[in-house]
This record gives structure tokens, sequence and C-alpha cells, in this order.
């Protein structure tokens, strides 16, 4: 099969590898109809994410048809057409049985807070991931859905992680009606936690970005108002003004760690493969809530050290929450959404290119190129 592989920071291409074969009985193999490069793809790409291995396929958002099922797999059939969320979980540990799919204790031998991860590097499981034409997915029976026959290919791919993801961070924001929530990062996650905050109830939305597309995408498809940090000398400052001096009472942290790296991180990564995190945003997201106020973090950080101003959140009395999205526990709901019209996640992909030409898709996608958003991945083998 053709499969996206990585060779090293920035360094990616397509090359044939073995179809991945049945391991254990509750495998499934999926032939990749639509993969998508994610925002924290680019950590990887970069260098700048902890036990990335030469040779590695990255993706973690993607779906497919079932090849072939293991034995024991009684939940899917050669032919279904399926959803896998980003989440390798065992469906059955302590974690598992009550909801946290990404904190799974039994899929990932080298963390004790994450769960597996398909294409995410070896910190996050090992597990080859979906830019390719085929996939191995564990424990079949618990993570993949069949799509439902009325929902569109690429809204179901949305569906994978972006989607969910940003409706977790609003989720995490506890928002109560009538309150004011801001989201740093208009990227696709951010774009997602804009849309879900009038879902729950928001009575005002602010996006901060720095790139006009992305903020004009904020305005048209969130329906959010929206700040150009770089037209401001302190977005704190500006958005206290925006906000009687109060702060926000939500603030959703959509950015993470920098995915371009900061210069310590450039300087660094390629020898120790740090990326703690540079985290501007967060920090941000502290100083401009209000006190009292609620900060979710949904931007993805590495294991290392990161500067947070934490006293300042304890002393502002602040309720942070944080953690991967649990992503099938979404579904319900969003599907419900999608279905009664009130968001079409499809909405927000700018580009769709061939699985042979993912190496200028990882280019135009970290260097910000041709207005790209979200790109999609569309195999041969589709």
């Amino acid at each position: 099969m053709k499969a996206m592989v990585y060779r090293g920071p920035y360094k990616v291409r397509v090359e044939e590898k073995d179809i991945p074969p049945i391991e254990h009985p509750n495998d499934a193999i999926v032939r990749v109809t639509r993969a998508a490069i994610c925002g924290s793809d680019l950590h990887l790409y970069h260098g700048m994410m902890p036990d990335t291995r030469v040779g590695t396929t990255f993706g973690h958002e993607f779906i497919g048809v079932v090849e072939e099922v293991g034995p024991s797999v009684e939940n899917l059939q050669v032919g279904d057409r399926v959803m896998v969320p980003f989440n390798v979980y065992c469906g059955s540990c302590w974690f598992c049985a009550r909801g946290l799919y990404s904190n799974c204790h039994n899929v990932n031998p080298n963390a004790t807070a994450i769960g597996g991860i398909y294409g995410y590097s070896h910190t996050c499981g090992g597990y080859d991931g979906g830019q390719a034409e085929y996939v191995r997915v564990p424990f079949a029976d618990v993570g993949p859905s069949v799509i439902p026959e009325w929902l569109d290919d690429d809204d179901a791919l949305m569906l994978t992680d972006a989607l969910p993801t940003g409706y977790f961070g609003a989720q995490l924001g506890d928002i109560a009606e009538g309150d004011t929530v801001v989201v740093f990062g208009a990227g696709p996650i951010g774009l997602f936690a804009a849309k879900s905050s009038w879902l729950m109830g928001a009575g005002r939305v602010i996006v901060v970005d720095h790139l006009e597309n992305r903020l004009a995408k904020a305005r048209e498809f969130a329906h959010a108002e929206t700040l150009h940090f770089g037209e401001h000398d302190d977005i704190v400052v500006a958005l206290k003004k925006a906000t009687d001096h109060l702060g926000a009472d939500v603030a959703i942290d959509a950015v993470g760690a920098e995915a371009d790296g900061n210069l310590t991180q450039h300087i660094t990564a390629a020898k120790f493969k740090l990326q703690g995190g540079s985290p501007v945003a967060l920090n941000w997201a502290i100083d401009s809530v209000r006190k009292g106020g609620n900060v979710s973090v949904m931007g993805a950080y590495g294991p290392l050290f990161s500067a947070v101003k934490f006293g300042d959140a304890m002393n502002k009395g602040l309720t942070l929450r944080m953690n991967q999205c649990p992503v099938k526990r979404q579904w319900p709901r969003l599907l419900e959404h999608i279905r009664n019209g009130y968001i079409t996640p499809s909405e927000i992909i700018t580009h769709r290119l061939p699985l042979e030409d993912i190496a200028e898709g990882y280019h135009m996608f970290s260097a910000k190129l041709d207005g790209c958003i979200k790109p999609v991945i569309v195999p041969s083998a589709a």
C-alpha cells in the first residue's frame, strides 16, 4: 500500500509499506477513504514531539471501509463504512468504564497519563495512523462506529477528532446561559469550540487569532466576534475592555504549544525533542478570564515543562479543566446536531489532496499558505 512516512523534521513522503495484518482477534483492517491533517500533526512534522520515530505513518483523523476483521470481532462486518475515533482504547479498564477513553490504562505502555492515539508517536503508543491506504484498527468492537447512511463522508471525517474536541472544549468550559466565551485560536478546533459555545447557551463568543482568513472563517462559520492579537499592544487589555473590564466568563485554549515552536524549541528540539509547550495562549486565557471564571484547555501540550501562570490562576479562583477528548462519548449528541442542521462540520474544509501529494499538503498547512485551514487527504484506494 501507499502510506505517508516520516523521515525526520519537515521531511515526509509517500512510500510503499506492507498492508497491515490482523495481529489480534479483535483487530480490523480498514481501507481508508478520507484522512485529514490536524494542527497537532504539525508538532510531529516539526520534530517536536518526543519519540517520533522514522518510518512512522501519521494520521489520527480518518474514515474508511472495513476490509478484514479478526475472529472475535462482533460489531463490524466486511464492507461496513466506519468512522474511527482518534483514541485507541480497550473499553473495559477503570477509565474506559467511566467514559474516559482518552485515558485508557491498557493501550499505551509508555505513558501514565494519556492512552493511545493513532499516528502520534511512540509517546502515544506507537500506533500507525490513517494517512495511508490501509490501517490496522485494534479493539475494533469498541472504537469504530458504522457511519449512518445519511451522513456525508466529509462530515463523518470531522467527527473523528476536530468537531468532538472543539465541542468537548466548550463542554469543559461549563458554559452558563448568557456567558461571554473567548476562544484562543481559530484553527479547526477553535472554530468548532466557538460554534459549540452557542449550542451550550453562550450569549457572546469572541475568537482571537492573528490570521485574517481564519478570523474571517470564525465570523462566517461560528458567527463570532473576532480580535486580531497582532493589532493590539496587549490582547489581554483589549479583552478586558471588551468585557466591561471584568473579563470573559469562560476562556478556551484551542492553541496549545504553538505548532511552529518558539525559538528555544527550534534550537533544542532536534537534539532533545523538547516541546513541553510555549503556553502563551494558556497564559492569555488565565489573564483574560474574570475572577472565578473557567478555563478549558483543548490545545495540545507535550509531557514536559510548561511555564504556566498557575499562581495567577489560583489567586483568581479559576477552575481549569482539560483532557484529550474522549471522542466516541460526544458522537450521539453531535450526530443529533448535524442531522438537525445546527452544524455542518465539512464547512471548515478548505483543501483536498491526493495521498501522493501529502508532502505538499504538510508544507502548505505548516506555512499557512493559500488560506489553508483544514486539508483532507484522499487515498487512491478510496
